[in-house]
């Protein structure tokens, strides 16, 4: 009888543990930080002998961290090839535009989230040093072919303080195979170009971006595909920046 009068005076308490007052429950906190990933500016050229050497060093990066490092080609400066009647050339107008910009020295060298020109036996300390920083914006990208177009979608969002900075979306191209110098002063006409800088889709500096804690900002663009580049090995990398470098960037493939 005395067990039974325990447990009905008991129930009342495991009821009440249920009915916890609104302002006692616990409130979901946004993160401030996301992780950050390294972008990778190449100023790269096909006849730049020591080229290929900076271009592993990004192989090694990407095989260590994944696609927390994204790399772009800017075939560009003097080393870089824009092609002739016989032979495929990567190098582009806009692509000299932001060399000339940076006031870059030599080939390869390279920016790391836009912080100075870094030669690319650094690039690794660099990017070691930029996956150790978090990020105060978070970013989604989705890019698909319509109808010969790449339509893209870019969604960035501040998980701290409001940010001030500039959107840039580019769209690069793999497994082009196109002739390229060699570090023992060959010439190889077979070589595979990754990441190769194509176009840029709004701008070259990009469009001003204003992100406000707690709102998301989405832009739509459209990006027409040239007849030259192929379709299956398209991507698009889209980032925000400032004066402070390279606040956090993403990579898509584009899907068909």
């Amino acid at each position: 009888m005395k067990k039974i009068i325990f447990l009905l005076a008991f129930l009342p308490l495991l009821f009440a543990c249920s009915n916890i007052a609104d302002d006692e429950q616990l409130i979901y906190v946004k993160p401030q930080t996301a992780k950050r990933a390294v972008l990778i500016e190449d100023f790269t050229g096909q006849k730049c002998i020591n080229c290929p050497l900076g271009t592993e060093v990004i192989e090694q990066l990407q095989e260590t961290y994944g696609d927390r490092v994204i790399a772009v080609g800017i075939h560009s400066g003097p080393l870089g090839f824009a092609g002739n009647s016989t032979a495929i050339g990567l190098a582009t107008a806009i692509g000299d535009e932001y060399f000339n910009y940076w006031q870059l020295e030599y080939q390869p060298e390279g920016l790391i989230n836009r912080h100075g020109a870094v030669n690319y036996l650094d690039w690794i300390t660099k990017v070691r040093e930029e996956l150790t920083r978090e990020s105060s914006v978070s970013m989604k990208l989705e890019a698909q072919l319509v109808e010969g177009k790449i339509s893209i979608s870019v969604e960035s969002e501040v998980l701290g303080d409001d940010y001030q900075g500039r959107l840039q979306v580019w769209v690069l191209e793999d497994g082009i195979v196109a002739t390229q110098k060699m570090p023992d002063g060959s010439t190889n006409k077979e070589y595979v170009h990754n990441h190769v800088f194509r176009t840029t889709v709004n701008g070259i500096w990009g469009d001003p971006i204003a992100l406000t804690t707690g709102e998301k900002n989405t832009k739509q663009l459209t990006q027409a595909v040239e007849e030259n580049w192929n379709t299956a090995n398209l991507s698009v990398v889209a980032f925000v920046y400032n004066d402070n470098g390279v606040e956090q960037a993403i990579k898509a493939n584009v899907t068909q």
